[in-house]
Parts: C-alpha cells; sequence; structure tokens
C-alpha cells in the first residue's frame, strides 16, 4: 500500500471556492482501489474544526509562526483528514483567503507557509504511527513543502497545478519568516525576479509536476499560457504530467440528484423538461420549449464571461434564454445584473454561489456555456455531459480534451458531445451558440449529442490510474 498525504487549501464538503476542493475531496476515494491509502491535510478553518469536533490531537506545535497549534486527526464523509488546528492563522469567517474587506489577508505567506512547513514534518515523521511514501502537494499554498523537502529531507514529492495564474508571489522581505533555509531564497529555489514565489520554488524542487489536463501541460510551456514560469516548465517537461480530472459520480448523478424536480437517467432523458420547468420558475425565466443556455462559473475575466455579457442583447435578439450562477468581479457581475433587468424573463442572474442551484441548472438548461480564456481542466463541462447538459466550451486546456466538436465529421460518425469554439471573441462565441441553436433545432440529432455526453467516462477511474502509477514509479 503506497502512503500518501495530499495537501490543500481547500477540500471539498468541508471547504471549498472552486474546482480544486472538489479534486481534492474525490482522490481518495478514487485511489483506494489502486492500493494507495491517502490522508488530506488542510488548514483547521471553523468548518474543518466543526467538521473533526470528535477527531483525535496526534502531534502538538508548541510554537508554530506565532502560535500554538495541533494536528487533529478524523474521519469525514470517508476522508482521512488531517486538520491544521492553528486558530492564530485560520479560526477566521468566511473565505479562506480574503478578508470581509475582499483584499487577500496579509499574512497569506505565513499562513500558507506553516501548512507547508508542517507537511513537511510529517513527510519526515513527525506523526508516529504513520508517515507517507509521497506528498502530493496542490497549488501555491501547499508548494513550499517541495522546497523545505528538498533542503532538509524527506519523502518524494509532486507538485499539481490546478491554475497557474496564481503563485503566491509575496516581497521578498517576508522571506525570513518562512522558515526555510537561506539557500532557497535562489533562482533554483523561491526567488522569482526579486520577490517570492510559492509555486516557482515548488515547481523547481517537486520530483514531479502534474496539471489537470494533457493540453494545459503543453499549454502552460508557452510564454501565451506560462504566466512567465514557461521557462522554468520547459525545462522541467520531462517530469511533467498532463492527467485530466475526473468528478465524483455519486454526487454528479442525474438519476439520483435529490436538487433536481425530475431525476433521470439516459433511458429517460425526456424527464429533463421538468427541471427545464423548475429552472425557469427559478431563474425567473418566461416558460418555453427554446433553447436555455447555462451558466455557473465565477464571473471573471479568465472565464471569459466580459465576452457573454458584451453578447447578452444579440443572445436575447437570436430568441435564447439563458440562467447563470455567480459572483465574481464587479463589472461583470453589473453587467449579467443589468440584462437580467433589461431582458426581464429573457435573462436571470443569480449572483451567489449556491451548490444545490447548479445542479438543476445542469439537469435542467440545454446547454453550458465555458468561455473560458485558458482553463487547465474545469469541472464544469464535465457535469454538463454528465446531466446531458450539452457544453459549448473554449478550445482550450481541459476544454479542449474533454469535449468532441459537433462539427460535420463528429456528427456524421456519431461522436460528437458539445460544441468548441477558438479564438475566444464574440464573433467566435456568436458562431458557436448559433451551431448550437441549429441542432437544438433538430431533436433527433440534439438527442444523440446529449445521449453521447452522457455515456462518456468522466469518472476517476482512467485518471486514478495515472495518478496511481506515477506515485509507484516515484515511491520506486
Amino acid at each position: 500500500m503506497i502512503q500518501v498525504l495530499s495537501v490543500a487549501s481547500e477540500v471539498f464538503p468541508l471547504v471549498k471556492t472552486g474546482g480544486l476542493a472538489d479534486v481534492v475531496g474525490a482522490l481518495p476515494a478514487a485511489l483506494k482501489p489502486h492500493g494507495v491509502a491517502m490522508r488530506v491535510l488542510v488548514p483547521g478553518y471553523p468548518a474543518v474544526m466543526t467538521a473533526l469536533a470528535a477527531g483525535k490531537p496526534v502531534h502538538a506545535y508548541p510554537s508554530l509562526f506565532g502560535g500554538k497549534a495541533r494536528l487533529v486527526s478524523g474521519s469525514v464523509h470517508g476522508m482521512d483528514i488531517l486538520a491544521l488546528d492553528a486558530p492564530h492563522l485560520y479560526d477566521r469567517p468566511g473565505n479562506p483567503y480574503i478578508g470581509a474587506d475582499g483584499k487577500d489577508w496579509p499574512d497569506n505567506a505565513i499562513r500558507f507557509a506553516a501548512l507547508s512547513t508542517v507537511a513537511a514534518d510529517i513527510g519526515r515523521g513527525a506523526l508516529k504511527t504513520w508517515q507517507p511514501h509521497i506528498l502530493h502537494l496542490h497549488d501555491w499554498q501547499a508548494a513550499l513543502a517541495a522546497v523545505d523537502v528538498r533542503h532538509r529531507g524527506g519523502p518524494r514529492t509532486i507538485v499539481t497545478v490546478h491554475n497557474i495564474a496564481f503563485q503566491g508571489q509575496f516581497s521578498a522581505a517576508v522571506f525570513p519568516q518562512l522558515g526555510l533555509p537561506a539557500a532557497a531564497f535562489s533562482i533554483e529555489g523561491v526567488e522569482y525576479y526579486g520577490n517570492v514565489s510559492f509555486l516557482k520554488g515548488g515547481l523547481a524542487m517537486a520530483d514531479a509536476i502534474t496539471t489537470v489536463s494533457p493540453t494545459y501541460a503543453r499549454e502552460i510551456c508557452t510564454p501565451e499560457f506560462g504566466m512567465g514560469l514557461d521557462g522554468l516548465l520547459r525545462a522541467r517537461r520531462h517530469n511533467t504530467h498532463g492527467i485530466v480530472n475526473g468528478i465524483d459520480t455519486d454526487i454528479w448523478n442525474p438519476a439520483a440528484d435529490a436538487a433536481l424536480k425530475s431525476p433521470y437517467s439516459a433511458k429517460t432523458v425526456a424527464r429533463r423538461k421538468d427541471n427545464k420547468r423548475e429552472l425557469e420558475k427559478r431563474f425567473g425565466l418566461e416558460e418555453g420549449n427554446g433553447i436555455v443556455h447555462g451558466v455557473v462559473s465565477r464571473l471573471t475575466w479568465q472565464k471569459g464571461l466580459d465576452i457573454l455579457a458584451s453578447q447578452l442583447d444579440w443572445l436575447v435578439a437570436s430568441g435564447a434564454r439563458l440562467a447563470v450562477i455567480g459572483t465574481g468581479e464587479p463589472g461583470i457581475e453589473g453587467a449579467f445584473a443589468a440584462a437580467a433587468q433589461r431582458h426581464t424573463g429573457r435573462v436571470g442572474f443569480v449572483m451567489k454561489y449556491d451548490e444545490q442551484l447548479s445542479h438543476l441548472v445542469q439537469g435542467g438548461a440545454d446547454t453550458m456555456l465555458v468561455p473560458s480564456r485558458f482553463e487547465p481542466c474545469g469541472l464544469t463541462q464535465l457535469y454538463g455531459l454528465r446531466y446531458g447538459c450539452v457544453p459549448v466550451v473554449a478550445r482550450t486546456g481541459g476544454l479542449a480534451d474533454t469535449v468532441i466538436d459537433a462539427n460535420e465529421a463528429a456528427l456524421s460518425s456519431g461522436v460528437a458531445t458539445g460544441f468548441q469554439f477558438s479564438p475566444v471573441d464574440e464573433p467566435s462565441l456568436q458562431n458557436a451558440l448559433q451551431r448550437a441553436a441549429a441542432l437544438f433545432a433538430e431533436p433527433s440529432q440534439w438527442s444523440k449529442v446529449q445521449l453521447n455526453g452522457m455515456a462518456a467516462d468522466v469518472s476517476w477511474d482512467r485518471s486514478a490510474t495515472h495518478y496511481a502509477n506515477l506515485y509507484k514509479q516515484l515511491k520506486g
């Protein structure tokens, strides 16, 4: 049995701000059949400590980055969790990374250096009853553990890049507070143009790097998508692996989803109409049989939602309706809110994140729009495939890897699962939406694309095999 410590700043269902939490929460169960015993180390935010109320303290720190701390072990939703209970760092309300003023917590560098330090400690045997063979480190918040291990010893390390746009960059003045040896502040380590970059250090020092799709693994080696780290990644290309994400097919199962008005399967897909009616009610849309596009997303430039927002008058004029759920950049939020007022009954906008409502959008909308400028993997389109909510996606990253475009050849051969477009601009998006509307007007063809998507393997099965093989290679 390979022992793996997965280290992340969030894990579903305890704390979630995005797809990272879903992936971290799904991996332990997906890997168990492959002979991998995974524990998850996560900061002891209030929600985490509440869930671990019956947990067992397994290690104490009299002083950890300015305060007392302890490790608490427990089982939550079938996962073996290790929570870093450090109230001076994590006992704060709301978002894990951002204060009530909407700005990053000023001590984020220290908060996540502490997480990385403890991960490295566990890797070196801090727990008397359990020691991992591998540290699997997710994004910048955990990447510093790879630097610690390289300098002080420990197990093999993997850094997974979920989104290279977030790099954990801080002023060089913070380095003395990170608990690393002076040698770590170098061009081979955390130093990045005179500052500190947690992710850069992790990518330089990890034994292996993974990204969440094969296409994204290639893209981040280019100046266009590498966000300044493309040179380092090109140098480490042979240690980099693109492994596409899966989804939890028990949680995301249209046949047993309590969030739906009418659960359904591929054999009873006509029941989606009941969910469409419920979706119309919840979003204040006029009832009708015409196409309804769905959006479940952070409303940001990265996600391309500014481009969609600019096309809402055209979209409504084309006869389509739109249901949007999400929050993000104020300007984009404002554009959708204004469109919902301007086009009452045609555009519905819920400005919050609601997990249950997101399931209804997948189960009731006809398409799921994902016009991202870059997308490491994307989960929304995978949920769409599973639910027969046909994805309309930009041809980038994991979107390109997981959706088969309904071009003439794919339709003729019966393999299409959605629509791709490129570049990410207004004309291309309009063209994709027109193609989707034209196919929607042909029910038999549309149904075939829906059923193809529902038959696609979006589970963790194949991806878990890739991760397990990588662990085995590293363990030796």
